[in-house]
């Protein structure tokens, strides 16, 4: 992955629209295609490009970008794998044309599968200590009966008879700018360089058969929602000896009945009687590990704040892990007994009844308390 600015390296404002970034990725893309590009570095050059086109056409990977940075991008940068077959790209960038007899690249060439994208729910505890979990997705894999020649055991696909197994037909036109090659898919064999007489029986002739496949998978402690995690080579298969797509889960975690997650810091709401708030207490706290003593000391207001330290999401990236924030709200009876009312007017009597307006609102105090 690259560490450059995706919008610097496609040279658009932080504000461009899809259309702008798609400009810009296709232009960048002629000028540093490795096909037409001299310079040493050409290659590199458009992985980088192809990567940061890759998250900002994507609109919920540009979001999270555009908020946390690369970090935001997930497990594995959030981004598609950007490992391809070149001419696919220079195919659509420059269209079926050519001058002279060069023409274009072979239709048979090895070509990477398609990539595929799971969706794998977790639950809150899932997400905070990882967990191993059993995915099951279709994908087409070689067909058990043929081999992937897409014949019936027994007979041969032949050679297409049209374009000489080439997969494509060619027009030559003379112009003032010299000899045009225009070329096109073969319309006997669509593009196989190959007739199959006789279709294999399970896959039709295609080669591939669709399957369901089971795997295990670890996942890693402190995901969050979004994060993509990459099974190299799990993906569709590759075409003419070109390898396999991969696999991209995307993880999406259930909300906690009363746990939240900010960054990788728990945040948990948690109420309190008057009596507790004014005199102090010892109280026990839900952890994702287990229950907590907490001292609640006399005098607590409405809001405030307590920490329990490394009780939240462990990093993703390094060691450690967040903490458990505390917000306590003071419970204000609405019903009392007779007895309550009386201690109740009692503490009345005894208190000063000034009304004083707060300076700040109490959310503001809030998120300051909170680091935002």
């Amino acid at each position: 992955m690259t560490q450059r600015d995706y919008y610097e390296i496609l040279g658009v404002p932080r504000n461009a629209s899809l259309d702008d970034i798609k400009t810009a990725f296709r232009t960048l893309a002629r000028q540093y295609h490795p096909d037409v590009s001299k310079e040493p570095d050409a290659e590199e050059k458009f992985k980088e490009i192809n990567e940061a086109y890759g998250v900002l056409s994507d609109a919920d990977k540009r979001a999270r970008y555009d908020r946390y940075g690369r970090a935001g991008l997930g497990d594995m940068g959030g981004m598609h794998d950007f490992t391809m077959d070149f001419s696919d790209l220079f195919e659509e960038l420059f269209g079926s044309f050519g001058f002279g007899m060069g023409g274009r690249r072979s239709r048979r060439m090895p070509r990477r599968g398609r990539d595929l994208k799971k969706e794998v729910k977790l639950t809150f505890e899932e997400a905070v200590f990882g967990v191993e979990k059993e995915i099951e997705f279709s994908r087409d894999e070689v067909c058990s009966t043929c081999g992937g020649n897409g014949a019936e055991p027994g007979t041969t696909p032949q050679r297409c008879a049209t374009c000489n197994g080439q997969g494509e037909v060619r027009q030559v036109r003379q112009t003032i700018l010299g000899a045009v090659v225009q070329t096109s898919t073969c319309p006997t064999c669509g593009g196989r360089g190959e007739v199959i007489a006789t279709p294999c029986h399970t896959c039709r002739g295609k080669g591939l058969e669709r399957k369901t496949v089971t795997k295990k998978v670890k996942i890693p402690a402190g995901v969050d929602k979004g994060t993509q995690i990459r099974l190299a080579g799990e993906g569709q298969p590759g075409t003419y000896g070109g390898p396999n797509g991969n696999l991209y889960l995307v993880l999406n975690v259930k909300p906690h009945k009363f746990f939240q997650r900010r960054d990788d810091d728990i945040l948990l709401n948690l109420d309190i009687n008057v009596a507790q708030a004014v005199l102090g207490a010892e109280i026990t706290v839900p952890t994702v590990d287990g229950t907590e003593k907490l001292h609640i000391p006399p005098g607590t207001q409405p809001g405030k704040v307590f920490k329990i330290r490394a009780r939240g999401i462990p990093h993703l990236r390094r060691s450690g892990r967040g903490d458990q924030l505390v917000i306590v709200n003071v419970n204000i009876p609405k019903h009392l007994t007779a007895e309550q009312r009386e201690l109740f007017e009692k503490l009345a009597a005894t208190l000063n009844t000034e009304v004083k307006p707060q300076e700040r609102g109490f959310m503001d105090w809030l998120n300051e308390m909170l680091g935002g």
